[in-house]
């Protein structure tokens, strides 16, 4: 009778159930509801419960999910079975409802609180969607509630920690872990392998490692792309062989991590020989490991291998991947083959903001500010529909192009645009915008910049400093770059350097000379950059005997090869001190031909010191020079020096001559251009321009500061013929 009663009550329970969803598509249930026999009490609930278990597993609509969970609760199961709220909390994750998943957790009794499969359900649900932190406060109150956690649980908590703790907080989860004799679970170690990796740990990670008595692929894969994050190709490399010695083959994942580790160390010759030891022993290649080999031609001087990587990529049929396609957009934009990136670019159905970007970063690298713009602006049109818009990265490419090109002011009117666009900067646009300020002069907006990079936490980024360094000290600002400087944690030799020609532009030689031997004494050492910045400010402060000395040491004790920049600092700091025949003299014996920029060192050193004799030997040998490029540029400012040399020797007729030579060969001197900050806005004015709109207050300032220089009784003015 028992049996009898039970059994019409489960027929009556299974046909109220399929009335509630006879309209779900057909679900091919492994244990169908209208054939049960011999039941009891207890088998009437478990077959209900595995009938709702593999309808909710077989459930591909979110409708379908909601009636499903509406008659559990109707059922009670509810309010007894942890293992079927942990089966809702999980598909309605896998419907990306995370919200409603913790809904279903925060809402179940305290019974089903009792065991760890729904608190491993909702920590599955909360980190599958990032949100790590949360993930953090569950297990917290997990642990409050006493419930111990299972080698489900560590993997999911260790991953939270891997993104968000730091090396603390994951050490004491790891001891939890040993606490409950887990360290020895194959799934729990590899991800405590994996968040060691990412705090850059790898000691810890090996000791994890080395203790594990079984070890799987992941394990192993998971050593190798640690390595390969922190840099380390050579510890990567060992465990590679370590693992072949152990007999286990490295796999495809394995592989692809080493390559990415040698790449990232910028061996990348070797990266290509390990790729093609790969394709040897016949490992089957994958879009991944083509996309880091691609990225190491894009960094190679010799374009050939990127196209034979190329060759793989259509052979192998990878060229639908997007990322592969991104890579080979970059590798022809970083070899200037602009036009076979935008070929390819073109041909691509689907682009996300990486292609955009890529394409982008090609022109701007190539030079091509206006075509990498007209790619922004097509970027910034696009449909509303589309999700990719000017990220971060668009904006700093196009900003950085323009500052390169010294084409100031664009740089700066993209900037305003990328501010009233509400993107915020990064440490690469900053470093772009304070590199234009330095050049321009606009201390104004380095200053307002440098109040953003605090807001917006740059202030220790050593790309952000530095550039801060050298703004305030190219624009005079020598207490407040010093201050910069002392700031700066992590000083690189592009501080040092940075500070050094701050003070030789301002004629502060001793200072310069005082830095360079602060930072030898600090255990850097100097680059051939740094002797030009150093001799340069001899230069500029006429400290002879500092600067031969310098550039003996330079030769002697650094062993740096003297460049021609070296060279052209030698002649000026010689010409300057009137010692032309010694300047003459380190010319003629130069092991390089002197380029224009030595020569017209000479000749200016010649026009200081009215030395007509050495400017007329000087000159035949720079007008010699047949570069068209030089002689278009540089060669034009010679002219007229030698023509107001020939002038202040009172020779008119010799500086007519040299003056109509130079218009004979079609040569033009190009105008001096000025930039002045009126309002937060930088102008830009040249010799001989129109009086243009909105510039009337800065002629007005210009005007009343050479009527102050005209009273002043220590005013020299020196007529040179322009």
């Amino acid at each position: 009778m028992v049996h009898a009663t039970a059994s019409l009550r489960l027929i009556s329970n299974t046909s109220l159930l399929h009335q509630q969803l006879h309209h779900f598509s057909p679900l091919n249930l492994t244990r169908p509801f209208s054939t049960i026999t011999h039941i009891n009490n207890n088998d009437d609930d478990n077959t209900l419960l595995d009938s709702f278990d593999c309808l909710l597993q077989q459930c591909t609509r979110l409708h379908h999910l909601k009636q499903l969970h509406a008659r559990i609760i109707v059922s009670s199961f509810s309010s007894t079975s942890a293992f079927l709220l942990a089966r809702v909390v999980s598909v309605y994750a896998r419907f990306g409802r995370v919200f409603d998943a913790q809904n279903v957790f925060e809402t179940a009794p305290d019974d089903c609180l009792s065991s760890s499969l729904l608190w491993n359900s909702v920590l599955r649900a909360t980190v599958s969607t990032g949100c790590y932190q949360n993930a953090l406060k569950l297990y917290v109150e997990m642990r409050q509630r006493e419930v111990l956690a299972d080698g489900f649980t560590f993997p999911l908590v260790v991953r939270a920690c891997k993104f968000t703790g730091g090396f603390s907080l994951c050490k004491i989860v790891h001891n939890h872990v040993l606490q409950v004799g887990l360290q020895d679970n194959v799934h729990v170690a590899n991800e405590l392998i994996g968040m060691y990796s990412r705090l850059g740990r790898m000691d810890q990670s090996y000791k994890v490692f080395d203790k594990m008595p079984v070890r799987n692929f992941i394990s192993w894969n998971t050593m190798v792309s640690g390595y390969a994050l922190n840099y380390d190709c050579d510890s990567a490399i060992e465990v590679f062989r370590r693992m072949e010695f152990e007999g286990l083959e490295p796999n495809l994942v394995t592989w692809t991590s080493l390559l990415s580790s040698f790449a990232r160390c910028g061996q990348l010759e070797e990266t290509l020989e390990l790729f093609g030891m790969m394709r040897m022993r016949g490992i089957g290649v994958a879009a991944e490991a083509l996309a880091v080999v691609l990225s190491v031609c894009a960094d190679l001087v010799g374009f050939k291998k990127g196209r034979v990587i190329h060759g793989y990529v259509i052979k192998g049929g990878f060229e639908n991947y997007l990322f592969v396609k991104n890579a080979l957009v970059c590798v022809y934009g970083k070899h200037g083959d602009v036009k076979e990136a935008h070929d390819l670019f073109s041909a691509m159905e689907d682009k996300n903001i990486v292609s955009w970007n890529t394409l982008i970063t090609s022109y701007a690298e190539a030079g091509l500010c206006d075509e990498a713009l007209a790619v922004f602006w097509q970027l910034e049109k696009l449909d509303g529909d589309s999700m990719e818009w000017p990220n971060v990265i668009s904006w700093s490419a196009v900003i950085g192009a323009f500052a390169s090109k010294g084409l100031g002011e664009e740089s700066l009117y993209l900037f305003r645009r990328m501010q009233h666009a509400k993107v915020m900067a990064n440490a690469v646009t900053v470093a772009s915008v304070l590199s234009v300020c330095a050049e321009l002069a606009a201390l104004n907006l380095g200053r307002e910049i440098h109040s953003h990079a605090i807001r917006a936490s740059m202030k220790n980024n050593i790309l952000v400093e530095n550039g801060l360094l050298n703004m305030y000290m190219k624009c005079g600002c020598l207490e407040e770059g010093r201050l910069v400087f002392e700031g700066i944690n992590n000083k690189d030799l592009i501080s040092w350097n940075s500070k050094i020609t701050g003070y030789g532009m301002n004629g502060l030689g001793e200072n310069a000379l005082a830095t360079f031997e602060q930072m030898i004494g600090s255990g850097f050492r100097p680059d051939w950059v740094t002797f030009v910045a150093v001799l340069s400010a001899c230069s500029h402060a006429g400290l002879v005997d500092e600067g031969r000395e310098l550039f003996n040491r330079m030769v002697r004790e650094f062993r740096i090869e003297p460049r021609m920049e070296h060279y052209a600092c030698m002649v000026d700091l010689l010409g300057r001190a009137g010692l032309l025949q010694e300047a003459s003299s380190i010319v003629k014996n130069m092991p390089m031909e002197p380029n224009v920029c030595v020569w017209g060192a000479l000749l200016n050193s010649c026009r200081m010191h009215k030395n007509t004799d050495v400017a007329e030997q000087t000159a035949s040998e720079l007008f010699s020079l047949t570069t068209e490029k030089e002689m278009e540029t540089e060669t034009t400012g010679s002219y007229m020096l030698l023509s107001n040399i020939y002038a202040a020797s009172g020779r008119w007729e010799d500086s007519a001559r040299v003056r109509i030579s130079a218009k004979t060969k079609g040569l033009k001197k190009v105008a001096g251009q000025s930039w002045i900050e009126v309002k937060k806005k930088v102008h830009m004015f040249s010799s001989g321009n129109g009086l243009q709109l909105n510039l009337k207050e800065v002629y007005g300032i210009l005007e009343e500061l050479t009527s102050q220089i005209m009273k002043s009784e220590d005013c020299v003015l020196e007529n040179d013929i322009v």
